[in-house]
């Protein structure tokens, strides 16, 4: 089997999206019902967090233990590198320990590349500076799937903090890509200078962006990223763009509210859309898991082969669940 890097959702083709996300469906659908799964035991895979995660390390973790792999942790407080090495002697130092794997986070955008490029094994990005987030792209995709039953033809809003935000990125692309059209929302200056490099339309007013969305996804105020003065004041950003029972009468009827976590409550969101009906936050969460489970699986091999004629018809199976099916033991 041929070993495979996921680092980004924008250089994936629509089939290889498909494909993972029929991978999580499957392995969430065999987890739940407690049938086998691939049977990676052997393999170690290096947990590469430079940056705090809670959710996200904690689920490729967890992603590893279903499926027996064992995982060996880094962050940088920790490692070498808070002695002067530089990622590329560390990435090349895990490499000659033989581990067989890596997930890594980084703030700096194309770091999971560089290790890509010099680990030469399976690199999976659990998200990089202002790049990409692509497992969390997959597990909402999942999610939003699991919910109206298609991606083509729906609308979705993104609103809040898209400069800074890996996952807006990927979320864009990915939905992009299977059909769904893609708004931006949020203040000028917390938009990309080359939103039009991005696959969807700008809106700075909430109500235009929202109006009649079928999806809204929240996005973190990443003020660590901020460099300087980005909003005049927390009130007034949330004034202008909280996700709340008002705001939400703007978009479609039955409208799911997603949020990538963690969650500034009362600034993205009020309590209302984030514990109410219409929430899919904790799903987000525990679709996670089973993307993540794909993704490993995926990168070591695993998973089906599409010849080009099932290529050529993958948009329109992505409405549907899957009928992949994650066959034995995966080789490093």
């Amino acid at each position: 089997m041929t070993q495979r890097n996921l680092l980004a959702i924008r250089h994936l083709e629509v089939d290889q999206i498909e494909e993972l996300i029929d991978l999580g469906q499957e392995l969430k659908k065999r987890v739940n019902e407690s049938k086998a799964l691939p049977d990676m035991s052997g393999l170690v895979m290096g947990m590469l967090f430079f940056e705090n995660s809670t959710r996200t390390r904690v689920s490729f973790e967890q992603a590893a233990h279903y499926l027996r792999m064992k995982s060996a942790n880094f962050g940088q407080a920790g490692s070498s590198m808070s002695k002067g090495e530089t990622l590329k002697d560390t990435i090349l130092t895990l490499r000659y320990e033989r581990l067989n794997g890596l997930v890594i986070r980084h703030s700096a955008s194309g770091a999971p590349m560089l290790a890509a490029e010099y680990f030469g094994g399976p690199v999976l990005n659990a998200g990089d500076g202002q790049h990409e987030h692509p497992t969390q792209a997959l597990g909402d995709a999942v999610t939003i799937l699991e919910r109206k039953g298609q991606i083509k033809g729906l609308k979705v809003a993104i609103v809040g903090d898209v400069l800074h935000s890996r996952v807006a990125r990927s979320n864009a692309w990915l939905l992009h890509k299977l059909g769904a059209k893609v708004n931006f929302v949020g203040p000028r200056t917390l938009m990309p200078a080359h939103s039009g490099m991005l696959p969807g339309d700008v809106f700075f007013e909430l109500e235009d962006g929202i109006e009649d969305a079928d999806v809204v996804m929240c996005l973190r105020l990443q003020k660590e990223r901020m460099n300087g003065t980005m909003i005049s004041s927390i009130g007034e950003y949330a004034k202008m763009y909280q996700i709340n029972k008002q705001t939400l009468r703007w978009a479609a009827p039955g409208c799911l509210v997603m949020h990538p976590g963690p969650l500034n409550r009362g600034i993205e969101l009020d309590d209302h859309a984030a514990d109410g009906e219409q929430s899919v936050i904790t799903s987000q969460v525990e679709n996670g898991v089973f993307v993540r489970m794909a993704a490993l699986y995926w990168c070591f091999g695993g998973g089906r082969k599409k010849n080009s004629s099932e290529a050529s018809t993958s948009t329109a199976k992505s409405t549907r669940t899957t009928k992949a099916k994650p066959k034995g033991k995966a080789k490093a």
